[in-house]
């Protein structure tokens, strides 16, 4: 049977995907950001997944204001990296695997849990980055180490999901992967955040504190994590810290207890805090 062996936990900043692309990573300001995730791609080597089912949040590039879906998943066979209007980053297309994507959509839906089903979509850097950061450098000719069935999450448009309703979402995930009849070894990506606003008043807000509490949460009091309101994200971590929410899918999709093999925070990266964390189911 398939099985969830580990969940990542990734911010998804553009800028990061920006500096891998333009071969700037060693650069005085760069290079802390990408020393905290050496371990994780060695990491990734190590423990390389047969699929990665990555939660993260469209840019208004695969949907704009006319359509807005709570939870999108990907079915399709490929999905290429979107033009957000500097041309698409060059990195490979990204490989679907439409037989469990079709598997994880029946039985999640059954689960009384609405999906829309995408059998075509572009990926922004909301995908492409994560990949990015934990698989290394990848040209446009070259391939992705896995299939990747992505799940895209509406935390732009108000009303967002809550924690907790992302928080089961991942519980259902994880019994859609485990009743699917292959052996396959997959990795969940919860990515965004950590805190940051972009605008207004308080833009440039980083709240370290609260990002590491949260990290905190997300590694051992899960359920307390899903309990956040989206109050506190805005008030505490920012307009974009609602983001944060997508983290609660990967952790949901783990056991209970997990250990926690990697933690990484560092301030700032463009106007950002980066957070990144590795837990391991103990099974």
């Amino acid at each position: 049977m398939a099985k969830i062996t580990a969940g990542v936990g990734c911010s998804h900043v553009p800028a990061i995907g920006i500096a891998m692309d333009q071969k700037i990573t060693n650069q005085e300001y760069w290079k802390p950001v990408f020393e905290g995730f050496e371990f994780s791609r060695q990491w990734m080597k190590e423990n390389s997944p047969d699929i990665i089912f990555l939660v993260y949040n469209d840019h208004c590039t695969a949907f704009d204001a006319s359509c807005i879906p709570t939870f999108a998943l990907g079915c399709a066979a490929e999905f290429k990296p979107a033009d957000e209007g500097w041309g698409p980053r060059p990195v490979p297309v990204v490989k679907g695997h439409q037989q469990l994507a079709s598997h994880i959509a029946q039985s999640v839906i059954l689960d009384e849990f609405d999906l829309t089903i995408m059998n075509e979509m572009e990926v922004d850097h909301g995908l492409t980055v994560p990949l990015s950061i934990m698989c290394g450098d990848h040209g446009r000719d070259d391939s992705w180490p896995c299939p990747v069935i992505p799940l895209a999450v509406n935390v732009v448009q108000y009303p967002p999901p809550t924690g907790n309703r992302c928080y089961q979402l991942g519980k259902a995930i994880r019994r859609a992967i485990d009743s699917y009849d292959e052996d396959l070894n997959v990795m969940i990506f919860g990515t965004g955040g950590m805190s940051h606003q972009l605008q207004a008043e308080r833009a440039g807000l980083i709240n370290a504190e609260w990002d590491k509490r949260f990290l905190n949460m997300i590694a051992n009091d899960p359920d307390g994590a899903s309990k956040i309101q989206h109050l506190e994200y805005i008030r505490e971590a920012g307009s974009e810290g609602i983001e944060m929410v997508m983290w609660l899918v990967m952790r949901g999709a783990l056991d209970d207890k997990v250990t926690e093999v990697h933690r990484h925070y560092h301030v700032p990266a463009s106007n950002t805090a980066v957070g990144h964390i590795i837990l391991e189911n103990r099974e």
